[in-house]
């Protein structure tokens, strides 16, 4: 077996994010052989080929259709793979703003994900209710044809132990009874690979910028990596890069073994 290196990271804006030259430094120095980026505000038709494919990595977008630099999703790989899905595929569901995205590879399916914020309005957060439940039966579906692993933002913490003023923000945004139900229900069909490999650390992956929470570390872990537990004990890794700047959210990583 041998061992490949997926990482998950909410760029912010991934221009933004490449004139910092962060995005290529984080690559150049982590080297993951799968990275999915959320909220690259951007489409593929708008970057540079060296953008596009960097250092040898092929790219897949999927960007928002209804509002020009919102949302938007990416998977660059240095492995082979085959897009599946650019939406969650559901005729019934208004699914125009370049949320998710399905490759294929030889052992597993890769779903990215940015899942609504559900703050602009009541009708938005039950968007957001809605977007949960037709990813958990996508990414079920996909699952009984081989392992699923799927990452991304949730905009939403499992549990207090997961934002550092859980008292402060009880059923805000992020720490609704019905998201925090919702997430359950991930839990009961995937594992949470950060909590599995490192039990009750507290680390966090998103800071409010204009309160400057960053400096301060009170943050959010609302960006997750999900297995299926079919392949749960193939996790040999698990990390937050907290120390990476570049964005108001830093990327994490899981190590997995592979046939």
């Amino acid at each position: 077996m041998k061992k490949i290196k997926l990482a998950s990271w909410n760029v912010n804006g991934l221009r933004a994010v490449w004139r910092k030259n962060a995005f290529q430094d984080f690559i150049d120095f982590y080297n993951p052989d799968i990275l999915s980026i959320q909220e690259t505000k951007c489409e593929a038709g708008q970057l540079t080929e060296e953008q596009l494919n960097y250092k040898g990595y092929k790219s897949v977008f999927e960007s928002a259709t209804n509002r020009k630099g919102y949302s938007g999703v990416a998977i660059y790989s240095k492995l082979p793979f085959t897009l599946t899905h650019a939406t969650l595929g559901k005729k019934d569901f208004y699914d125009e703003e370049g949320r998710t995205i399905v490759v294929e590879f030889d052992q597993f399916y890769l779903i990215n994900c940015y899942f609504p914020n559900g703050g602009k309005s009541e009708e938005h957060y039950q968007y957001k209710l809605e977007y949960y439940s037709n990813f958990l039966k996508l990414a079920q579906k996909l699952e009984k044809k081989k392992p699923v692993i799927w990452c991304g933002d949730v905009n939403a913490t499992n549990s207090d132990i997961d934002l550092a003023r859980p008292k402060e923000n009880k059923d805000k945004l992020g720490c609704t009874v019905p998201e925090r139900t919702a997430l359950a229900k991930f839990v009961e069909n995937f594992v949470d690979v950060y909590r599995y490999k490192n039990d009750n650390k507290i680390q966090y992956t998103w800071w409010d910028m204009k309160t400057r929470s960053r400096e301060k570390n009170v943050g959010w872990r609302i960006d997750y990596f999900y297995v299926s537990k079919s392949i749960q004990e193939n996790v040999t890794e698990a990390e937050i890069l907290d120390s990476v700047q570049g964005s108001d959210h830093c990327p994490i990583t899981i190590e997995l073994k592979i046939n």
